[in-house]
């Protein structure tokens, strides 16, 4: 990792997939809320990004993720899943159009391995360059309320004008860097990806990093750790590969069918989806909010009056709403908005209630907000 001695120092560490990563530097309530107030920076160095370049690259990327890639125009990206013949979810990624026959495919951590060598393997055949640049090319992520003015006072471009899931080339501190307007913590702000900056010599990532933390004092950003990602992440409701959708989850049964773009010439798992599709699913992920102030966690079951109808993938006691949120898996006839049922928090039912992520306010928090 480029920012290894800075976390070492500052933060405290965890294992993720391999990765010793920052947990917390400050907590991760106030470093969440840091993010929902003002703005934070997150290290993504950890997950995995390839360059796929040449005439084969718009056909091998639209065979391999369920989204319209042809449809990208220069500067613009989209959200998609790669799935397996079966339909199930293999990962969900984001894909952006750099320039002509050029495209960057940005996928979770964990699957670093797995993706990498499932594009190559795809790849065979097709007139088209695939290059893993995950330990070379440096991967911040900035949120909040005053993230973009933050970034645009450092950059060489007007990165403002970059529209959500656009992206673009700027330098920032004087250093290559591609600017794309995503996000996981449902905030506004930018992912960062500083180039030339390879684990064995790390001083642009280390340049932009530390620039962005001394100007970023004004605007009231501090670091952010894995806690405060996760916890943000939930509360906009967004999934956790691994956690809440993996190659045993389909999209419709996940409420990502949005991304799945039916209409386009075949890609891989497009017939078992089409089948899903047509057949309907027999569970759907939902959001849960509990009466109490308690904690639901991962496997937690779900139940109405003593029958398990699901269970939770992901869950935590929520800073804004002072009390439990989830997400999980139930019967599609208890996923209406609303419907009243009960986790099981240790033994104990605790009411609760199905709801549409995500959790907050969305006109006082997350990148919707009117202010």
């Amino acid at each position: 990792m480029q920012l290894q001695e800075f976390h070492e120092r500052n933060g405290h560490l965890t294992e993720f997939v391999g990765f010793n990563l920052p947990l917390w530097f400050k907590g991760i309530i106030p470093e969440s809320l840091t993010v929902r107030n003002a703005a934070g920076i997150f290290d993504t160095s950890h997950m995995g990004r390839t360059l796929v370049r040449g005439k084969g690259a718009q056909e091998l990327l639209d065979n391999l993720t369920t989204n319209d890639v042809a449809s990208l125009k220069i500067g613009q990206g989209q959200y998609s899943l790669i799935c397996n013949p079966s339909g199930g979810i293999k990962d969900d990624v984001t894909v952006f159009h750099l320039d002509n026959e050029q495209y960057f495919i940005v996928y979770n951590a964990g699957n670093r391995a797995k993706d990498y060598d499932w594009i190559l393997t795809n790849s065979r055949g097709l007139e088209v360059e695939v290059e893993d640049v995950s330990d070379s090319v440096a991967m911040f992520a900035i949120q909040g309320p005053k993230a973009r003015q933050l970034t645009q006072e450092l950059s060489s471009t007007q990165v403002m004008e970059i529209p959500r899931f656009g992206c673009g080339w700027t330098e920032l501190d004087g250093k290559k860097c591609l600017v794309s307007r995503t996000g996981y913590t449902g905030e506004d702000g930018f992912e960062i990806y500083t180039w030339n900056s390879p684990i064995t010599n790390p001083s642009n990532a280390r340049g932009v990093w530390n620039k962005l933390l001394e100007v970023g004092k004004s605007y009231g950003v501090e670091p952010c750790g894995l806690g405060a990602r996760d916890l943000l992440r939930l509360e906009a409701g967004l999934c956790l590969y691994g956690t809440d959708i993996d190659e045993n989850t389909n999209p419709y049964e996940a409420k990502l069918g949005f991304v799945v773009k039916l209409r386009k010439k075949d890609f891989v798992g497009k017939e078992k989806l089409q089948e899903i599709k047509e057949k309907g699913t027999l569970r759907i992920r939902v959001g849960l909010i509990t009466e109490r102030r308690v904690i639901p966690r991962h496997g937690f079951e779900v139940t109405v009056l003593g029958k398990v109808v699901g269970t939770v993938t992901s869950g935590t006691l929520s800073p804004l709403l002072n009390t439990g949120i989830a997400m999980g898996y139930v019967e599609k006839v208890c996923g209406q908005e609303g419907f009243e049922l009960e986790i099981q928090v240790r033994g104990r039912p605790e009411k609760a209630r199905v709801i549409k992520p995500p959790f907050y306010d969305t006109s006082q928090y997350g990148y919707l907000r009117k202010s």
